[in-house]
């Protein structure tokens, strides 16, 4: 576990975290008023290898070699040019900063960091993190890299949980949930949609689909991942030629057909690392899934309920009412997808290209 002090004084700025994996909806904007939940689990955090915030540059001023080994293979609106490494708590596990009123870009509903960093270490005055709570940003608080110090903290250590552990806590994510519009008061102003975790894992995984897909039509298993996926795919990728079968393998599941060409696999909550099959098929690509996203898939539960104040008394069964279905078709989050898109380098051929510059075509036919 680890500390985060500045740069400039030493002062402690956090309490002690453990590091987790970059969440795949770490820069998500979802929908418009939206009030999205903090973004990190107290007592972590996690580091975005890429330059994140300003200053901007757009596409027009990039030289497409300099994109090209940055990792970006097609066009885009513009690119960070900050530093790369950004790291990302939630905002209670701040310690010793203050708030900079004349950096207080966004003020729709909160602060965006579009100005910069707005928080100030309190012993020395230097920047050092950026506050997001702004609507339809998930909040957060984005320590600079070039402002803190990470210190690891004696005699602790978080423990790296197994894939076996990881299925045994069973910690997956619903695939909809209740949303608000910021500010509003509890039961006014809420509906059950998609979770913005979801739209933006599928965002992801759909991007690497269409990679895999080289071209051909691709089937995915029936079920909750058909709706999530299935539109999206016949809609962007020609039918006739043969298809090719995605499958959802993992820990827990019956090992992969080796006729199986693309599979749907967890990423490690903790470490990010995708999980590979004991005996991988040469050919097959896999298709990373955020690990409680794949589990509900994997492991779907019956269904979801209302959730309700107050406990009952040991050995009495709740009969809440099922959660309500989302009113809309499932969307895949279009920024998500382009994000990754465009850093894979299949995106180089033009088929791919062409569904990137109609990307807003697709958005209003409501494929993401």
């Amino acid at each position: 576990m680890f500390v985060f002090v500045c740069a400039g004084c030493g002062a402690r700025l956090t309490a002690p975290l453990s590091q987790v994996a970059l969440p795949v909806h770490a820069h998500q904007k979802y929908g418009n008023g939206i009030q999205l939940p903090v973004l990190m689990e107290s007592g972590t955090f996690a580091v975005d290898p890429e330059p994140w915030g300003p200053p901007w540059r757009t596409w027009e001023e990039i030289d497409p070699d300099e994109a090209a080994a940055r990792g970006i293979y097609a066009p885009v609106h513009a690119l960070s040019d900050g530093a790369p490494g950004a790291i990302v708590i939630a905002p209670g596990d701040t310690r010793g900063t203050l708030l900079i009123p004349e950096k207080g870009g966004g003020y729709c509903c909160g602060l965006d960091g579009a100005d910069g960093p707005n928080m100030a270490c309190e012993a020395c005055g230097l920047p050092v993190a950026s506050r997001i709570d702004d609507c339809s940003l998930w909040q957060a608080v984005w320590l600079a890299p070039n402002a803190v110090r990470r210190r690891p903290v004696d005699d602790t250590d978080a423990a790296l949980l197994s894939w076996a552990e990881l299925m045994a806590e069973g910690k997956g994510t619903p695939p909809f949930e209740p949303i608000a519009t910021w500010g509003s008061r509890v039961g006014s102003n809420r509906w059950w949609s998609w979770s913005p975790q979801w739209e933006a894992a599928a965002g992801r995984a759909l991007a690497h689909l269409l990679a895999a897909s080289e071209g051909r039509p691709v089937t995915v298993p029936g079920g909750l991942i058909e709706e999530v996926f299935q539109r999206a795919l016949d809609a962007l990728l020609p039918a006739g030629p043969p298809a090719r079968r995605a499958v959802l393998a993992g820990p827990g599941r019956p090992a992969p057909d080796a006729d199986s060409d693309i599979l749907l696999v967890p990423d490690h909550p903790q470490t990010g690392e995708t999980w590979t099959p004991a005996n991988p098929a040469a050919s097959a690509y896999s298709v990373p899934l955020p690990f409680g996203v794949w589990l509900w898939l994997a492991f779907p539960e019956p269904y979801l309920t209302v959730p309700a104040s107050g406990g009952m008394p040991d050995g009495v069964l709740r009969d809440d009412l099922p959660a309500p279905r989302p009113r809309h078709r499932f969307r895949a989050d279009s920024g998500a997808f382009q994000h990754t898109l465009v850093r894979l380098p299949a995106v180089r051929s033009r088929w791919l290209r062409e569904i990137l510059e109609n990307l807003t075509q697709h958005m209003r036919a409501g494929h993401f």
